[in-house]
């Protein structure tokens, strides 16, 4: 979509008295929407999901990004802590099944969220994977929530040229060879032959985390 389609339907979602939140993982491709978001309403709920696993990079450069972005960022976590996040043997999740830790730390939280808002702002691409090139830029989610995509038909190209000519900045791991960062312990740098998701969740069958599965209304 272009900005002022963006704002258009932003602008339609508040005159309809519908309550409006994003998420973020505050990485560098992750800026422009919260950039655009920023400067059409910059009240909207910014949600961090602190899984407590996430690089210290990420978390300082989140609080950088809100003071410069005047965001309202909101950090939000699971109800489980950490250290009950074990299995049977009590080793921790994210070794033994990420895909629920990545349960409990996201998509529960996130679901939570749902349940008292009208509309998920996502910035989800097509370019990034099968399952979001499937998406609609508007789409059921669950508890009679939408989903906006307004980046859907975005790609690298046109993400990193509008970072360019706002001169946004980047997260500090960029630069170390990160293209895709999560959580500091599975996180891997980006080699030549991965697809960029892959380095999500290094030497797994596994490039989502269920935010984009699980909370589409089936």
């Amino acid at each position: 979509m272009e900005i002022p389609q963006i704002q258009e339907k932003l602008e339609a979602y508040h005159a309809a008295g519908k309550k409006l939140f994003t998420t973020s993982s505050f990485q560098t491709h992750s800026l422009v929407m919260l950039h655009i978001i920023s400067r059409i309403d910059n009240s909207i709920p910014v949600y961090f999901l602190n899984t407590g696993y996430h690089f210290p990079e990420t978390v300082a450069f989140k609080d950088l990004v809100a003071e410069q972005f005047g965001l309202n960022v909101i950090e939000t976590k699971s109800s489980m802590p950490r250290y009950m996040q074990r299995n049977e043997e009590g080793r921790l999740l994210f070794t033994s099944d990420p895909d629920h830790c990545c349960f409990i730390n996201k998509t529960a939280p996130t679901e939570e969220l749902l349940k008292t808002h009208d509309v998920w702002i996502n910035g989800v691409r097509g370019d990034q994977s099968a399952i979001r090139k499937a998406m609609k830029v508007e789409q059921d989610a669950p508890f009679n929530t939408v989903r906006f995509h307004p980046m859907l038909d975005w790609n690298m190209k046109t993400i990193f040229a509008y970072i360019k000519e706002h001169n946004l900045p980047r997260h500090p791991l960029d630069s170390k060879g990160y293209m895709s960062i999560g959580c500091e312990p599975c996180t891997r740098k980006l080699d030549p032959e991965m697809q960029e998701r892959e380095a999500r969740w290094f030497g797994l069958n596994k490039v989502e985390c269920g935010l984009h599965t699980d909370l589409v209304k089936k």
